[in-house]
């Protein structure tokens, strides 16, 4: 503990966003930094406690105290050398990760957390321009090979991982660029496309083989893959998208979330998109439905195609506004979160579900028909919602369907191997070895879990690498 008394004379003090009326007009990240003074003194402030409950909420485990430490000594080198013993990826999770530990803070108890996020990008941004983050490449090979399937952050983390045991590894990537949903689902203004880059030219000179555009069970076999590998991992992700299935439902204009952010990715990329094909809020009302954080990257686009209006609508109760310590410290707090893009201009509505969408007069969709609904316990003892009110309906051209998803894809890879599913339609695993029900076919992040945050992704390809180590041995 540097500072005993930082925490007691120190503000906390966050970077913030840039100007909204600059930040729009394009899709720079919109989160600014602060100066390396200010991320020492924002680092003192964290009180060494008994009992970090940051590193209990962390799914990495990240030793924050320990590296917060380091970065108020100025020894920024070794303190992205300390969190990347925990972290693969801090540069990734330090842009897009909800803090878990911030929310589990000592401090959070008052709302006056660590500014623990930002001081992570702040290491890893520091240490690469430092030249501090050097290829690694382990000395000696084991002569094995490893297939990873899914080049999002669980399959990159479990081929990181396996890589330096010796393992040679080659990632499998369905689309042109490795990344998964960091890339293509993951907006530009949250994160560059340009970090992920950067990490993955390191891990190409450590020794990893990337195949972009070749998906596992449609452009080669997954009985090919299996004869050829020693051992197997599938991170392909949580792939199946919730749909809504209302009247109205196939009209032009709906369309998954993704469709839409993955599309805008690959314009920003430079992928040639004919177009007719193109989806464009320019001009248009456009409806978000889904409360979550896909929602509002749906959002945040919207505003930066130029929509006339973005509307957000969820169908659970609006969150409280207010912290309430007692009830939810250190776990993590259900209460309003207002994103940048929120603050950016949109119009959030609760306890609305959708009803049907309706056609305009071109066959092109005009409207959605939306009601409000209340929630509670019915006679039966039962919790769920009715309708209450009338009917009304949201002048609409597009809409997005931002509410979740249901499972991985089991067509193609996952049918041919014949993985057993859980009751949620995910690889089932063995909780200790991560082994699916097929002989040296492993699973991890979402398309064993569902869908859930990068820095679970992480954590279980981690996982899944040291027991894919044990297995090969």
């Amino acid at each position: 503990m540097g500072n005993p008394k930082g925490f007691l004379t120190i503000n906390k003090k966050e970077a913030g966003y840039r100007p909204v009326h600059e930040r729009v007009l394009d899709f720079g990240e919109v989160e600014q930094t602060l100066n390396s003074e200010d991320r020492k003194l924002q680092a003192s402030r964290c009180m060494d406690c008994g009992v970090p409950f940051c590193h209990w909420a962390c799914p990495l485990g990240n030793k924050m105290p320990e590296w917060q430490d380091l970065i108020y000594k100025g020894k920024w080198k070794e303190a992205a050398e300390l969190l990347q013993t925990t972290n693969d990826f801090p540069e990734f999770t330090g842009r897009i990760c909800p803090a878990l530990c911030e929310k589990a803070c000592v401090l959070n108890y008052e709302e006056n957390s660590i500014t623990i996020r930002e001081n992570e990008a702040a290491v890893m941004e520091y240490a690469f321009e430092q030249g501090y983050v050097t290829p690694n490449p382990p000395k000696t090979r084991t002569g094995k090979k490893v297939a990873v399937i899914g080049g999002g952050p669980a399959g990159l983390a479990a081929a990181n991982q396996l890589n330096k045991r010796g393992h040679s590894v080659t990632v499998f990537e369905k689309d042109n660029a490795v990344g998964g949903l960091l890339r293509f689902g993951i907006p530009d203004f949250k994160l560059n496309k340009l970090v992920i880059d950067r990490r993955l030219a390191l891990l190409e000179a450590e020794g990893i083989e990337f195949k972009v555009s070749t998906e596992v069970g449609k452009d080669i076999k997954g009985t090919e893959i299996l004869k050829k590998y020693d051992a197997v991992v599938i991170t392909i992700g949580a792939g199946q998208p919730r749909d809504l299935p209302v009247e109205g439902r196939d009209i032009n204009g709906v369309y998954f979330a993704l469709q839409f952010l993955q599309q805008q990715n690959h314009l920003i990329k430079g992928d040639k998109i004919a177009e007719k094909d193109i989806i464009s809020a320019k001009g248009k009302n456009v409806l978000v439905i889904g409360g979550g954080d896909t929602g509002s990257d749906c959002v945040g686009t919207s505003i930066r195609q130029g929509a006339k209006s973005v509307t957000q609508i969820e169908i659970l109760p609006k969150p409280s506004e207010e912290y309430v310590p007692a009830t939810m410290w250190p776990n993590w707090p259900n209460t309003l979160r207002t994103s940048s893009s929120h603050k950016e201009g949109c119009n959030r509505r609760w306890n609305l579900a959708t009803k049907r969408f309706i056609a305009g007069e071109d066959g092109k969709l005009s409207g959605v028909e939306v009601v409000e609904v209340a929630w509670g316990v019915d006679e039966n003892g039962k919790y769920g919602m009715k309708e209450i009110g009338t009917p009304e309906i949201i002048e609409a051209e597009l809409v997005t369907l931002a509410m979740g998803f249901v499972q991985p894809v089991h067509e193609g890879l996952l049918n041919e191997l014949g993985v057993a599913y859980d009751g949620r339609g995910n690889v089932a695993i063995d909780a200790n070895t991560t082994q699916s029900s097929v002989k040296k076919v492993f699973a991890a992040g979402d398309a064993a879990s569902g869908a859930s945050l990068v820095v679970r992704a992480i954590a279980a390809g981690r996982k899944t690498a040291e027991e894919v180590d044990k297995f090969l041995k």
